[in-house]
């Protein structure tokens, strides 16, 4: 594709059109900041003394927080609990511009993840989650055929925290109208992602699967023969240091990794399938959507905790 026309798909006018739904387990990231200057005299631990306090988007909506920055209409879809996190949930996606479709469970509390930063670097996590409930589930079934025909890309988000229990049916439906679906998985069974467009697991996800590879072309192998199994137009392998490598019927396409510094990799996973969707969703090819996505990734990982790129970032004129 030529520099013009990929100029033309990426203009902010033309991303304004694109319609994304994102779909998936709903997360607050915290984070606290803190300076580290002596050890704990009850255990053998660094006290952190906390200075600042920040809160973003994660999970499914850091996702919807990036197809956003690239300037997408962004829906997310989504179950947080009835207490205060879900609360600010809301209120970061209308700071991002992005369409709240969110259920609140009672019956559950709001997924968090909280990060201790001393001196740049993250000391611990801690983790606060429960599933939804059942009843919630099947209303966000229904929500999903709901928002179908308002969107042109689907992003299935799954962090294996009990939102997406109904992924095949949303599969099946999505593709029977004709939509785009990407998934970001999650487990021991990719069956019931079969007949997405794109899967984009990373290097241990995908070898939960299909096991330890010990050449490229074993790897490769292997690749084809799930990606054929599953029915999906494409494989996205992300790779860390090693880049990614797509594979489709007609070809494997290898990228070497565009990171010139990496600071911190969590939510990159994020940054690089919505970066494509947006792309898939503009009428880029899928391997400029993939070249792009990857640009993207190299960026984000380069910043801490969970960012975000814009397209100035993506496109410096």
């Amino acid at each position: 594709m030529s520099a013009h026309a990929v100029a033309s798909l990426t203009a902010p006018e033309r991303l304004a059109k694109v319609r994304l739904l994102v779909v998936g387990d709903v997360m607050l990231d915290r984070y606290w900041f803190g300076d580290v200057s002596r050890i704990s005299p009850e255990a053998p631990v660094p006290i952190v003394r906390i200075e600042k306090r920040e809160e973003r988007l994660g999970g499914a909506a850091n996702v919807a927080r990036n197809a956003a920055a690239l300037g997408a209409q962004t829906s997310l879809l989504g179950v947080v609990g009835d207490d205060e996190a879900g609360s600010q949930v809301e209120r970061l996606l209308g700071e991002d511009g992005i369409r709240s479709h969110l259920q609140r469970d009672a019956a559950i509390s709001t997924i968090i993840k909280l990060r201790v930063i001393g001196r740049q670097q993250q000391m611990l996590r801690i983790d606060f989650e429960d599933a939804p409930s059942d009843t919630v589930l099947r209303d966000k079934l229904k929500q999903f055929n709901t928002l179908l025909p308002d969107c042109d890309v689907v992003i299935l988000s799954d962090y294996a925290k009990g939102s997406l229990v109904n992924v095949a049916e949303m599969v099946k439906a999505a593709r029977a109208a004709g939509k785009i679906v990407m998934v970001d998985p999650k487990g021991d069974d990719f069956s019931r992602y079969a007949g997405a467009s794109v899967l984009t697991p990373n290097k241990s996800e995908l070898r939960r699967i299909i096991g330890n590879w010990s050449t490229e072309a074993q790897l490769t192998q292997r690749a084809q023969q799930m990606r054929s199994q599953l029915g999906l137009d494409a494989l996205l392998l992300t790779r860390s240091e090693e880049g990614m490598s797509l594979y489709t019927a007609d070809e494997v396409l290898h990228m070497p990794t565009d990171a010139r510094e990496v600071f911190d990799v969590s939510g990159a996973g994020d940054t690089v399938i919505a970066t494509m969707a947006a792309m898939l969703g503009a009428g880029m090819s899928l391997g400029d959507a993939v070249r792009t996505a990857n640009r993207a990734g190299g960026i984000v990982v380069g910043k801490l905790g969970t960012a975000t790129v814009t397209r100035a970032e993506l496109f410096p004129q």
